[in-house]
């Protein structure tokens, strides 16, 4: 049997649950459905895609932990059945609504595993998530009739043609994220609880970022590994942390995303403050916040760095240093992280 004819019995079968099982509460599924999909189809274009739902998703899979968070914010656990590529343990205002989703895997599920869910949507944070190495190419789902959508911060005035982690040719801003939550809600057709996430995140970053002036304060954003560490260029998510307070990145001279940069150059920058990963997962080398400053308090070419002597860390998840919800919690713990070292006005 092929794979579309496959996922072609599955879809079906899932739709006879909803409609034809369980005797009362599958007929209330069923009027909820049919009163909700007035206003559908609904198409949204991710990443130069268009992605078409017919009716509000009942079976959706997040492939990536940003995605995941966004849906579980605008409150559609009871809408999503599986969920993959975790970095940092779910946001604890979450938990709960997370551990009603199954967990298909801490990094990439497999695609039989995917299908498996039966899904009739799939989101994902970033394009090699449903790409060549990640779960399957997006086009296998479109071709499954399983519509895709992938995060516009990821596409959106980059390029991610070169290896890396790409290279932002525009600046990107948390606009780009608010539009991510309104094309979410939309597909969904949960608008209002959209504009209610976007003003919330909107509110916190006003609060966060009233009356600081950290314009004479350098800082150097380190995700992962020791050995080659990854550092964040000007435009990505930390960009959007440093310019909302003010701040100056050490490496704002570069658009890659993420490039990787010698212990030499970093000390020759020297940083005021250096923003650390604390990452759970164990892919690379330095994962943890703690395993990067015991690196760098015993290393010849960094334990002599300014914000080294002075111990001046800020810890942030590795998903508040991708551009997600999370964004908003890294301008807060940042901005925290300035004032209580003397170098915010």
């Amino acid at each position: 049997m092929s794979a579309a004819i496959r996922m072609s019995a599955a879809l079906c079968a899932g739709a006879l649950a909803l409609t034809a099982c369980g005797g009362g509460s599958a007929e209330k599924t069923s009027k909820s459905a049919g009163e909700q999909a007035a206003g559908y189809p609904v198409a949204v274009t991710s990443c130069g895609k268009k992605a078409e739902v017919k009716a509000p998703p009942q079976r959706a899979v997040s492939l990536d932990q940003g995605s995941t968070e966004i849906l579980l914010s605008l409150g559609l656990a009871d809408r999503m059945a599986g969920t993959g590529t975790w970095t940092d343990p779910v946001l604890k205002n979450l938990a709960k609504e997370n551990a009603k989703v199954e967990r298909l895997a801490d990094r990439y599920p497999s695609l039989e595993k995917v299908l498996a869910q039966e899904p009739d949507f799939v989101s994902a944070s970033f394009l090699y998530t449903v790409g060549k190495g990640g779960v399957a190419d997006r086009a296998k789902f479109t071709e499954l009739g399983v519509p895709v959508y992938v995060s516009p911060t990821d596409c959106a005035g980059k390029d991610n043609d070169g290896g890396g982690d790409g290279k932002r040719v525009k600046t990107l801003t948390m606009d780009t994220v608010y539009g991510e939550i309104r094309d979410l809600a939309k597909v969904f057709g949960v608008e209002k609880r959209g504009e209610k996430l976007v003003a919330g995140l909107k509110g916190r970053v006003a609060k966060a970022t009233d009356d600081i002036d950290a314009s004479d304060a350098k800082l150097l954003y380190w995700f992962a590994n020791s050995d080659a560490p990854y550092m964040a260029g000007c435009c990505g998510a930390p960009g959007i942390i440093t310019r909302e307070l003010g701040a100056k990145n050490v490496f704002d001279d570069t658009r890659e995303e993420w490039p990787q940069i010698n212990w030499e150059t970093v000390a020759d920058r020297d940083p005021d403050v250096l923003v650390i990963g604390d990452l759970t997962r164990k892919s690379q080398s330095a994962e943890s916040a703690a395993a990067k400053i015991k690196f760098l308090e015993s290393n010849p070419a960094t334990k002599n760095l300014t914000a080294v002597k002075k111990k001046r860390y800020v810890l942030l998840s590795g998903q508040a240093m991708n551009p997600t919800v999370r964004t908003v919690d890294g301008i807060e713990q940042v901005a925290a992280g300035l004032r209580k070292f003397g170098l915010a006005k």
